[in-house]
């Protein structure tokens, strides 16, 4: 007689195999008994309440707020400048390369300053009153008068 090929190893695998398949058999049979085909359109709504939640009701419509569509910001809101001239104080400046920083008094920015920019000669911690402009690498200040 001859020897089985299989080894107890391969027994195991293959029980192991079979176990697997019917666990995956029987959970395919599970999800189509509970499947939700043939729900009628009411069932599968979702609302959103006026808190912006998800619920299966739909909003009381008493609380519905109404809004206007050009009231509504989609993005980032455009900064606008409430003065045209600004001061501040030199709080960096090199004089052999021609370049420093004002530190405005309202709101502490740094805004950069070139020397072809200056109306008179400046040094640091002068007070200065100068326009702002958009530079590529940020805010630049233009027109810079000292503040006697």
């Amino acid at each position: 007689m001859a020897k089985s090929k299989e080894t107890f190893g391969k027994k195991e695998k293959e029980k192991q195999r079979m176990k697997h398949r019917q666990d995956k058999l029987e959970r395919k049979e599970e999800r189509k008994a509970n499947a939700k085909k043939g729900q009628s359109l009411e069932d599968m709504m979702a609302y959103i309440d006026e808190n912006g939640n998800l619920s299966s009701t739909p909003p009381d419509p008493k609380r519905m707020k109404i809004f206007k569509q050009e009231d509504m910001n989609t993005g980032v809101p455009e900064r606008v400048e409430e003065e045209a001239e600004r001061q501040g104080v030199i709080s960096f400046f090199n004089d052999a390369k021609g370049f420093g920083f004002i530190r405005t008094i309202k709101t502490g920015e740094s805004i950069f300053l070139h020397v072809n920019q200056l109306s008179e000669p400046v040094k640091e911690n002068d007070k200065v009153s100068f326009e702002v402009e958009k530079g590529p690498r940020g805010l630049n200040a233009i027109n810079v008068k000292k503040i006697k």
